[in-house]
């Protein structure tokens, strides 16, 4: 069978609507895809097992070294909602405030907050089935919500733009509000200090650590960098502002929030290190500032991101040690050099 043959092939058997209700875009490539997903599958049915027996029983998932391990390599979507929940603190959250979501939007609202996410309902994932005004039950009206009920429980934060994308993608894998309302909770309040706050110093903050990471470890890239004067913000501000939603697919991103739930933000930097390294001597034949963004936005595509279970191998061995003790030591004096700039 020839190639464009065994893509025609493909092209019957892959359905066009991922599990998750995306379609697949016109350049899909429907062979590489059912090629890596048939032994992607084997991992996942071993990964089930496994999981399937960690958790019997009633005992609530505690973190531990087993856990870690067993979370690096893959949490089955069966078991994904209730994972995150445990690991993030967000289960904890919400069994010590019954009924609070619900007050929450049944209390007063406010007219801005509401103008502010309604303006972004129809720009959230155009391309989603289940986001669209002729499904049912269409998910636009879980999502408003979620996102009114947070915007009034952190009134400092309100509604920020990508906030949307994170929680629709919080929806499609819990199929639960007031669960996505805890979980958004723990990554807004807790994971990402300060990503959405109206001053953004929290994301700011980490996108100078990021360029100061590059610089240790990738110093050929940050000459390039420097010698263009190109703002990391200018290549890697929708990184981190969506946790790589529509940045990369879906499933990679969902293996990606498996650990961003159970070890915390130091895994943005180690993904965006990852990419950066793979594909250095690619990045390095840039020579304009065009020219540079254009290839940060191809370095997102491709077989190595689509192979999500070999790409978070990558994420774990590419970028070296990267303690916590490093990101927080580099957050305070990135932090204090923005703070006295502005």
């Amino acid at each position: 069978m020839d190639p464009a043959e065994r893509a025609q092939a493909a092209r019957a058997r892959v359905p066009r609507i991922d599990p998750y209700g995306f379609e697949r875009p016109e350049d899909f490539d429907y062979a590489a895809y059912e090629e890596f997903f048939s032994t992607y599958l084997v991992i996942l049915t071993k990964r089930a097992i496994k999981w399937s027996k960690l958790l019997k029983g009633n005992g609530g998932v505690r973190k531990s070294v087993t856990v870690k391990r067993y979370v690096r390599k893959g949490i089955p979507l069966e078991h994904r909602a209730r994972v995150w929940m445990a690991v993030s603190g967000a289960q904890a959250r919400m069994d010590q405030s019954p009924g609070y979501y619900h007050r929450l939007l049944e209390g007063e609202s406010s007219s801005s907050l509401d103008e502010a996410i309604r303006t972004d309902l129809n720009r959230t994932f155009p391309d989603n089935v289940m986001f669209r005004k002729t499904a049912d039950p269409c998910l636009q009206k879980t999502l408003y919500n979620v996102l009114l009920a947070y915007g009034l429980h952190n009134p400092d934060v309100g509604y920020c733009q990508g906030m949307n994308f994170i929680a629709g993608y919080l929806i499609l894998i819990t199929k639960n509000e007031e669960e996505s309302f805890w979980l958004l909770d723990a990554l807004v309040g807790r994971i990402l200090p300060d990503y959405y706050s109206p001053a953004m110093l929290g994301l700011k903050t980490d996108q100078e650590v990021l360029a100061e990471l590059v610089r240790m470890k990738l110093p050929a890239v940050a000459a390039l960098m420097d010698g263009h004067g190109v703002l990391w913000t200018l290549l890697v501000s929708r990184w981190f502002i969506c946790l790589f939603v529509d940045i990369l697919p879906v499933e990679t991103v969902l293996r990606i929030w498996d650990c961003l739930f159970n070890e915390g933000s130091k895994i943005i930097f180690r993904v965006a290190l990852t990419l950066i390294k793979q594909h250095q001597e690619f990045i390095l034949e840039a020579s304009s500032i065009p020219d540079i963004c254009d290839k940060f936005k191809q370095i997102t595509k491709g077989d190595f991101v689509t192979e999500c279970h070999a790409f978070m191998q990558k994420i774990f061995s590419e970028p070296g040690s990267l303690s916590m003790t490093t990101i927080t030591r580099l957050r305070k004096s990135c932090r204090a050099a923005l703070q006295a700039q502005s």
